[in-house]
């Protein structure tokens, strides 16, 4: 008996553990169960209002002047005489003396044809005097009707000419003195200059280039896209012209300029198929000192914003809203994707302006969700999480109790 009782005993201790561990394990507290339920992707949105804006329309081209002109020598000799100024890169006025040929010849030339002009007008006196005296003596004869030989009208006629012809040779030699001073046609910048001190031109030699410095010129590129924004100077009729902001690094800082859209060259170029319009910036080397805050160079490269038309109730979006089949996607009140066909009336680098399919306080989603469904659920800012199950989380704590 003692024998089957050490037998029983193992198999006892057995089963009596493995109800303990069943006893324990029912005791144990059970986690709180959450809901499988995946929670709503949170996605951010521009809530779409209208607004009147004005397009502009962006542009490139190089600063050069309105006016350019190669200044040339009328008149020969040595150049006896330059401006301090006579540098390239100087400044000129309108009228001021760049260089000076010597004028002696000239002043003698004009002598020369100042005693001509006194020896025909003398001449012109005297045959003028003897007409006068044969009419008189014509007349006491009382011969009839005066022949023209007879009063000396030919003579006359001849010595007038002659002082016509030496009034002429006076003025011819006042400007061929004038011109042995070489002056500035304009206000203007010296690019390059062609003659020094001492050197020797002949007529028609030149001497500089001169870049007018009252009004500089962008010639800009306009597609047929952009003219459709544009109210050129040729069709508004208003005297108006649309504005300008250029643009350019100098020095590694940006500076601006303002100008003005005055014209359009009328012709498609042939080979890029755009038409350029000419933008004016008066004074661009600030010669007034107060038109800009640095001078606008010739030949500097500038960015241009072209103002344009303007565009009522329109909608504003970043480009990344719109997905690959150009439509967006817009939250409903439930929170819910709903899909948008719009129209976009412009396109422009960061963003879209659209003029149908929105309305005011629609929810424009920006957040770019893979694999987007109309009616999928989304969250925005300040919505509350998904609700948890609470029921485990009661049951653990009764047992605890």
């Amino acid at each position: 008996m003692a024998f089957k009782k050490r037998a029983l005993l193992p198999p006892l201790i057995i089963i009596i553990a493995i109800l303990l561990l069943v006893a324990l394990s029912m005791l144990r507290p059970q986690p709180p169960q959450r809901s499988m339920e995946r929670p709503a992707i949170l996605v951010e949105v521009l809530e779409a209002k209208p607004e009147t804006i004005n397009f502009q329309v962006a542009g490139q081209g190089n600063v050069m002047p309105k006016h350019m002109t190669n200044i040339v020598s009328q008149v020969s000799g040595q150049v006896v005489e330059v401006s301090p100024k006579f540098v390239n890169g100087g400044f000129f006025t309108a009228g001021e003396v760049l260089i000076k040929i010597d004028p002696a010849d000239y002043q003698v030339a004009l002598q020369t044809a100042q005693a001509n002009l006194a020896q025909a007008k003398a001449a012109l006196a005297e045959e003028s005097a003897r007409a006068k005296v044969a009419k008189e003596e014509w007349e006491s004869l009382q011969m009839g009707e005066i022949p023209a030989l007879g009063i000396r009208e030919p003579q006359v006629a001849s010595a007038v000419a002659a002082v016509q012809s030496a009034e002429a040779a006076v003025a011819k030699a006042k400007r061929d003195l004038e011109r042995t001073q070489i002056k500035a046609p304009f206000a203007g910048i010296m690019q390059n200059k062609g003659v020094d001190m001492g050197q020797f031109v002949s007529m028609n030699s030149q001497v500089a280039t001169l870049y007018g410095s009252e009004v500089a010129e962008i010639r800009v590129p306009l597609s047929d896209r952009d003219l459709a924004y544009l109210d050129l100077p040729e069709a508004n009729h208003s005297g108006a012209y649309p504005e300008v902001l250029l643009t350019s690094n100098v020095a590694g800082e940006e500076f601006n300029w303002r100008g003005s859209l005055v014209r359009s060259e009328g012709i498609l170029d042939s080979n890029s198929r755009v038409i350029y319009g000419v933008v004016e910036v008066p004074d661009p080397y600030n010669q007034s000192g107060n038109s800009h805050a640095t001078p606008l160079r010739f030949g500097r490269f500038v960015q241009l914003k072209i103002q344009g038309l303007s565009a009522e109730q329109v909608f504003v979006i970043p480009r990344h809203a719109m997905t690959v089949n150009g439509k967006i996607w817009v939250v409903d009140d439930e929170r819910r994707l709903q899909s948008r066909t719009v129209n976009v009336l412009r396109s422009e680098e960061n963003s879209l302006i659209i003029n149908e399919g929105l309305e005011t306080g629609d929810r424009v989603m920006l957040t770019q969700v893979p694999n987007a469904l109309p009616s999928m659920k989304v969250r925005l800012a300040g919505d509350p999480l998904p609700a948890q199950q609470e029921a485990p989380v009661a049951e653990t704590a009764q047992v605890k109790e």
